[in-house]
Order: structure tokens, then C-alpha cells, then sequence
């Protein structure tokens, strides 16, 4: 199991790699917290969230550069796994979504009610418990 932590990343800089239904999901929930996210992709499977800056290419290693936090969810194995890399060596925490055991953080279910804010993870293993307990608590916070 992983500590909880919550920290303000508001105006930090995150980078999210991919735009499929993750990488866009994880890029809205990010922007709720008022993060600079850019987004690098070379395709883009839906809307791009408000506020969100969009590079269309595929990843280069620079692309870290400066970041606080970095999301992986290419639709390439090998280019998550270099993201982790790269971060895990700058220190950089990162979310790989197809590999826990590459990631320095697990990205949470958020649930936000008002004056609210509850984060949810399960072992890496269980997404269902996960997902199954954050429907629950979202309708209790309503």
C-alpha cells in the first residue's frame, strides 16, 4: 500500500503523455487543481479538457524538463517505460498507467464534494474495489 499525500499543484508544471480515454481523463482531473499541464500526443481520441495545452508530436525526453509531476499513458509500452525512467532518475514523481511497479505514485479515484476532497487508490491490483468504493463515497458527498 502507498501513503496518501496531498499536495498543491497549483500553476505546477505536469506533463501527460497520451491522449486516449486515460490521458484525457487524468488531464481533466489535473486540471481541477489549477496544474500547468501540457499535453504531448500525436493523436487525440476525444476533447481536449479547457486550460490544457495540447503538443501534437509523439514524446521526446525533454519533455520532462521542469516538470513536478508526469502521467505515461501512451498507447506505447515502450514509451511509458522510458518516461519512467527518465523521471525516476530526475526524481520526478510519475504515474506509469500500464505498470505499477514502474510508477513513483498511483493516481488516485477523486471523489470531490463541497469543501471536500477524498483520493482513492487500492493495491495497484484491484481497479474494480477502487472504482466500485469511489462511486459509493461520490454519492455520499453529494
Amino acid at each position: 500500500m502507498r501513503f496518501p499525500l496531498f499536495v498543491d499543484i497549483e500553476n505546477k508544471k505536469v506533463l501527460v503523455v497520451g491522449a486516449g480515454k486515460v490521458g484525457l481523463r487524468r488531464a481533466e482531473v489535473l486540471g481541477k487543481f489549477g496544474a500547468d499541464i501540457i499535453l504531448v500526443s500525436d493523436f487525440v481520441r476525444g476533447n481536449i479538457p479547457e486550460g490544457i495545452r495540447l503538443v501534437k508530436r509523439p514524446f521526446e525526453d525533454g519533455d520532462i524538463e521542469g516538470c513536478f509531476m508526469v502521467v505515461a499513458a501512451a498507447d506505447k509500452r515502450a514509451v511509458n517505460k522510458r518516461i519512467g525512467e527518465l523521471c525516476r532518475q530526475r526524481g520526478i514523481f510519475v504515474s506509469v498507467a500500464d505498470s505499477r511497479e514502474e510508477s513513483t505514485f498511483y493516481f488516485p479515484a477523486i471523489c470531490m464534494g463541497e469543501n471536500i476532497c477524498v483520493g482513492l487508490v487500492s493495491d495497484g491490483k484491484h481497479h474494480d474495489l477502487a472504482r466500485n468504493t469511489a462511486e459509493k463515497i461520490r454519492e455520499a458527498i453529494k
